[in-house]
């Protein structure tokens, strides 16, 4: 259905066509289902939540096992301060270290420690059998491929916002 006029002339919403509405409404059920889905395994296996494990994840696998908390909060698909309170726990826990990044000490940096690391390594293989079972064992090689694309286009890095 298209834009229709409404009782004062003002132009009312362009409604989803059936085929908009199943992409749309598949787009709802796997942002709604799949974190829940993903995460249950790895609280039950490591005492983490999805955002937790996909913080320590990046972090281990950025160069040194350090980046920047910015650039770590867009990783994780999180906000600064949401980021920044997981930190702090993950300090608090021995797991990670923050500092001013040497090169523009505008920015802080976060360092996975030692005892950090064994810890996403350990929850590691729990996260990548929930992901087959909940994802890649019901998609093809060129549905992955399509929907890397889509997640591509969609991704807003914070500074985008601005």
């Amino acid at each position: 259905m298209s834009a229709a006029r409404t009782g004062d002339g003002t132009t009312g919403p362009e409604w989803l066509d059936p085929d908009e509405k199943e992409a749309w409404t598949g787009l709802v059920s796997l942002i709604l289902l799949l974190p829940s889905r993903l995460e249950a395994p790895l609280q039950e296996a490591a005492g983490l939540t999805l955002f937790e494990y996909l913080t320590l994840s990046h972090m281990s696998e950025a160069p040194e096992h350090r980046i920047r908390m910015s650039e770590l909060a867009y990783l994780a698909n999180g906000s600064l301060s949401r980021l920044s309170n997981v930190v702090k726990r993950f300090e608090q826990r021995g797991w990670v270290t923050r500092a001013p990044d040497p090169d523009d000490g505008r920015y802080t940096v976060a360092s996975l420690t030692e005892a950090g690391y064994e810890v996403v390594v350990a929850a590691a293989p729990v996260h990548v059998r929930a992901v087959r079972e909940v994802f890649l064992d019901h998609v093809n090689a060129s549905d992955g491929r399509v929907l890397a694309r889509i997640a591509a286009k969609l991704r807003v890095r914070p500074a985008d916002l601005a």
